[in-house]
């Protein structure tokens, strides 16, 4: 028996009729609550939303949000791996690298340079090692 695909299969997801994503958002693992706290809230500058305890001495599930970038922060066990690495286009990333230098965060000072396609970028490594990397488009160089 053969089976004919229909027309939509042959389609790139990007022109897909049927999904229509609103946001996506990343789950980092975190260890230590404080320490997570210290580092998004404090430093990075984004804002609590919620925070989900199932009971007492559980471990939290976090949501933190910053200009239109939202993160689920999570202390549970199966949420997540350490290391994993979040890229972010943005705009304003030279003056929001200069806004983190400013604070003389003891644990994190990133540098701030191009990249080889052509953003202007800086990544931040959190206490659980997992990294953000903020990245602005620059300009195409005239010819």
């Amino acid at each position: 028996m053969q089976i004919n695909y229909p027309d939509i299969m042959q389609r790139s997801p990007l022109e897909s009729t049927v999904l229509k994503t609103e946001k996506v958002i990343p789950i980092l693992r975190i260890f230590d609550y404080n320490k997570a706290v210290e580092f998004y809230v404090k430093w990075l500058g984004f804002k609590i939303e919620w925070e989900h305890y199932f009971e007492e001495n559980t471990p939290v599930y976090i949501e933190v949000s910053k200009d239109g970038i939202t993160l689920h922060l999570s202390e549970h066990h199966g949420d997540g791996t350490p290391g994993t690495h979040v890229f972010i286009w943005c705009t304003g990333v030279g003056a929001y690298h200069q806004e983190l230098i400013n604070k003389k965060y003891k644990y994190n000072r990133p540098g701030l340079g191009k990249s080889f396609f052509g953003t202007l970028e800086f990544t931040v490594n959190d206490p659980f090692n997992n990294r953000i990397s903020f990245n602005e488009k620059l300009p195409e160089p005239e010819n």
